[in-house]
């Protein structure tokens, strides 16, 4: 076995010579034998990512696994984004943090690496990273929280701030209630304990094989993480010795195994786009309707919030996601490998459901059909989602009048207002704040709805635009409609009053405007982001649009491990 971390370390000469003599700070000689694999423990603990901030005492039993396997285990803090903070939009960064994370792995002395995320954006920026650099690399996730409770009732964070604001604003439930159950809905370390974002992207790296099998969802105060932590040090250095690599295991028949598991769990619609960037790195084929043609048809299993009524710690307490797995098994790729060389189908004899009111039977779903669906028409000719496991099953086929917002501004100061002529029946369409427009693609796509409906007791409305949704939100919400308006999408042209048609079935977004007509509109183009300089400059130069993962184009495709030229 030639060591990759023998480029630094071995021979001689001066330049060996610094490479080493500067990390022998406790380190033994033999530490650079050329024998004993150096793994990077991708660390993205940071107390300004909350739902990371206890992956230091995780990156310690990582740490001890490596030792254990004789390895050399060495921290390597990388940029942390907390979705609940960072302003615009964490989403902004997701490409940042992967560039510079990819950029850290290639130009230091490591053979292999541990990536651990929590937060939304986390696991997918250190995925993409791997994917470009693809160096032998292992996820372990950093778990969810555990169950808060607020006058008896088990909150869904996230889910709930979504659903008790509205009460607020609908006169249902005191200004005080609401920031008393604050303190309750974040009951311990770890990420969203609802089907959003991040435990979504914490099983679809399990799905595709770069986890330890059995360990996502793991409780983040659960001490079995911190037992699943240290079997995935002692992994990466196997990972090493055996050459295997995120090309390896991420194949075309892993990311459909993955949409496959989206749809089973009722995950996020972020997943779309995380996927498709993470495949753009490998080079793997996969386009926005492979998630229609994969996953449409595959039942929804998971009783979890936003779609259903558990939370991430009943999951795990069921049988976790190798029980759905087993569930599903016929329509997993069986060639599709993990990290430990071994088919995922290969771990599934002894999982078992032990609490079918969470994970569900296969003949008894909660729904037969829980694919996110793809919309196109003249509003989206490159493409829409919507996840209708967490819609109204009444609005999905819907005809109604739009109501035109430019940006989220705009909506928080128009939305409220008596004169707004909306009704239950209308359509409310908000553009500016995709990739390029606000910049970023904020998660602002489940729009609050007119107070003077709630009033009236209405909870759900049709919403359409080109920016995201949190994976915690719920309604009947189209996002990520490309192109977006900024992009010359036909948002920019909508008006308010142009009858909109949404048909989920038919997989139709249209406006009912003759062709000709809306051609002729001339685009809007206020509230569109306009930076000057820096990374946001950057980004809106170079990003693509959310059909095709809102990455950078030059950051498409892997560039490999090769050290660059020496540093002295």
């Amino acid at each position: 076995m030639s060591l990759r971390s023998s480029q630094w370390y071995s021979g001689n000469d001066r330049n060996s010579y610094m490479h080493r003599a500067w990390m022998r700070r406790g380190l033994p000689r033999e530490a650079f034998d050329g024998e004993r694999p150096h793994i990077a423990i991708a660390n993205t603990a940071s107390d300004l990512t909350p739902c990371n901030s206890h992956l230091n005492e995780v990156g310690k039993s990582v740490e001890q696994g490596i030792w254990a396997a004789g390895g050399i285990p060495l921290n390597l803090p990388v940029v942390s984004l907390g979705e609940t903070n960072v302003r615009p939009t964490a989403m902004l960064w997701r490409n940042l943090a992967a560039m510079a994370t990819e950029e850290m792995l290639r130009a230091n002395p490591i053979d292999g690496v541990v990536l651990l995320g929590g937060c939304d954006k986390t696991i997918p920026s250190l995925l993409m990273a791997a994917a470009s650099v693809d160096l032998p690399a292992v996820v372990m996730p950093g778990g969810p929280m555990l169950t808060g409770t607020f006058r008896g009732t088990p909150l869904g964070c996230g889910t709930d701030v979504w659903r008790l604001s509205e009460e607020v604003r609908a006169g249902t439930l005191s200004s005080k209630a609401f920031i008393d159950s604050e303190s309750a809905m974040i009951r311990s370390r770890g990420h969203c304990n609802t089907m959003g974002t991040a435990s979504t992207m914490a099983c679809m790296a399990e799905a595709l094989g770069m986890t330890l099998p059995g360990t996502s969802g793991t409780p983040a105060p659960d001490s079995r993480l911190l037992e699943r932590s240290h079997e995935t040090g002692r992994l990466a250095v196997d990972l090493v010795r055996e050459g295997r690599r995120p090309s390896q295991v991420m194949t075309r028949g892993s990311f459909l195994n993955a949409i496959v598991t989206l749809a089973a769990t009722g995950g996020s619609t972020n997943a779309v786009i995380h996927l498709l960037a993470i495949a753009g790195r490998l080079g793997v084929e996969l386009d926005l309707d492979d998630f229609d043609r994969t996953g449409s048809g595959v039942p929804l299993l998971v009783d979890l919030l936003p779609a259903g009524r558990h939370l991430m710690d009943d999951l795990f307490r069921a049988g976790g996601l190798l029980a759905v797995f087993k569930e599903i098994a016929d329509l997993l790729d069986p060639t599709a490998v993990t990290v430990t060389g071994r088919p995922l189908v290969d771990y599934l004899d002894d999982a078992e459901i032990w609490d079918e009111s969470v994970i569900r039977r296969r003949a008894d779903p909660l729904l037969p059909d829980a694919g996110i669906a793809v919309l196109r028409g003249n509003l989206a000719p490159n493409g829409a989602v919507i996840k209708p496991a967490a819609a109204s099953p009444e609005l999905l086929q819907h005809r109604g009048k739009a109501v035109v917002f430019d940006s989220i501004e705009d909506v928080y100061a128009r939305l409220d207002s008596p004169e707004l002529d909306v009704d239950e029946t209308s359509v409310l369409v908000l553009r500016g704040c995709g990739p390029k427009g606000y910049p970023g693609m904020p998660e602002v796509g489940n729009l609050p709805l007119p107070a003077k409906l709630l009033a009236k007791g209405v909870r759900d409305m049709v919403r359409i635009s080109d920016a995201r949704m949190s994976g915690t939100a719920y309604g009947t919400v189209v996002l990520h409609t490309s192109p977006e308006a900024a992009a010359g999408g036909p948002l920019a042209r909508v008006r308010t009053g142009d009858p909109i048609v949404l048909d989920v079935a038919a997989r139709r977004l249209d406006v009912d405007v003759p062709e000709a007509e809306f051609a002729a509109r001339k685009p809007a183009m206020g509230g569109h982001a306009e930076p000057v300089r820096g990374w946001q400059r950057l980004y809106i130069d170079h990003v693509n649009q959310a059909d095709r993962g809102a990455d950078l184009d030059f950051l498409t495709g892997s560039s490999g491990d090769a050290p660059g030229r020496e540093s002295h």
